[in-house]
């Protein structure tokens, strides 16, 4: 069992105890209460004169020196301390020595070289049958083939493209580009000696769009509007109207004709549908924003009465 030195009186002190209990038992010893003195009359304080100041000086006490550590005896209940050998007195470590460097090994001399085998003379006798053989013919290396020079394979490879080029834009321009030949409208104002109609420069057509005819799959039909510009009233209105559009192809690509028939009060338009004489399919046609339209004003051929007068 260990036990502790206390630091004050150098006893041994069990491990049970927080404080030497020697030391406690004297420092209780020491705290009792002296008896009081009778109270005495202070003389009035007294300044004492003003003195020069002085920093002031610590002083610290002298190191107390401890005696060794004793044996004391165990309190009783406690079970003796053990005891135990003083610690062996301390040596230096011997020095370090290194360990001598190994000896070189000894020299020997290489074993001198292996005398040549010796090795029996070649032999040069040659069965009789092959002494001699006869010249075998040479090899039969047909002559090369003259090939064509460089300049005239380029020339046919030139002109073999060009060819097959021209034949593709020939079958593709004779079959791809749908006709663009319309059934002309006979217009009776554009043959010779036919007067023009006085309705030509006061009547207009626009707005056409074009949809397919319920009644025939492969028709088309054309919604337009007929506007009269001028005060009369044209009673047996006819005209006869060349549709044009701007294509990839031409800027003029005919598209169809239609002829209509109708009676137009002043200053009024009126919505008419005809169907389409043209080729062409429905999905074929230029769109509304490149549609040109040429009318042709065929009948009446004269003012009305009532303009007339």
């Amino acid at each position: 069992m260990f036990t502790w030195i206390c630091p004050q009186c150098g006893r041994e002190v069990p491990p049970a105890y927080n404080d030497c209990p020697h030391c406690a038992e004297l420092a209780k010893q020491s705290q009792q209460p002296a008896a009081p003195a009778p109270p005495q009359a202070l003389p009035p304080p007294v300044a004492p004169p003003p003195q020069a100041y002085a920093p002031p000086v610590q002083a610290y006490p002298a190191p107390q020196a401890y005696p060794p550590p004793q044996g004391y005896p165990t309190p009783p209940g406690y079970p003796a301390a053990p005891s135990y050998p003083p610690p062996p007195a301390y040596a230096p470590p011997p020095a370090y020595q290194p360990p001598p460097p190994p000896a070189p090994p000894a020299y020997q001399p290489p074993p001198p070289p292996a005398p040549p085998a010796s090795a029996p003379p070649p032999s040069y006798s040659v069965a009789p049958e092959a002494r001699y053989s006869p010249p075998q013919p040479a090899a039969y290396y047909p002559p090369p083939k003259r090939s064509l020079p460089v300049w005239l394979l380029t020339i046919l490879a030139v002109a073999a493209f060009g060819g097959l080029l021209w034949i593709v834009y020939a079958l593709v321009g004779s079959h791809g580009s749908p006709s663009t030949s319309v059934a002309a409208v006979e217009n009776p104002a554009a043959k010779p000696g036919a007067g023009v109609s006085p309705a030509q420069k006061f009547v207009e057509v626009a707005g056409v769009r074009f949809v397919d005819d319920p009644n025939h799959k492969d028709k088309t039909l054309v919604r337009f509007m007929v506007v009269n510009h001028s005060p009369a009233d044209w009673m047996g209105l006819k005209g006869n109207v060349s549709l044009w559009g701007g294509t990839q192809r031409s800027e003029e690509d005919a598209q169809g004709s239609f002829a209509f028939t109708t009676d137009l009060k002043p200053f009024t338009s009126v919505e008419l549908t005809a169907p389409l004489d043209s080729k062409k399919k429905i999905y074929e046609l230029a769109d509304w924003q490149n549609l040109t339209t040429d009318l042709q004003i065929t009948a009446p051929a004269a003012l009305p009465a009532a303009q007339s007068r």
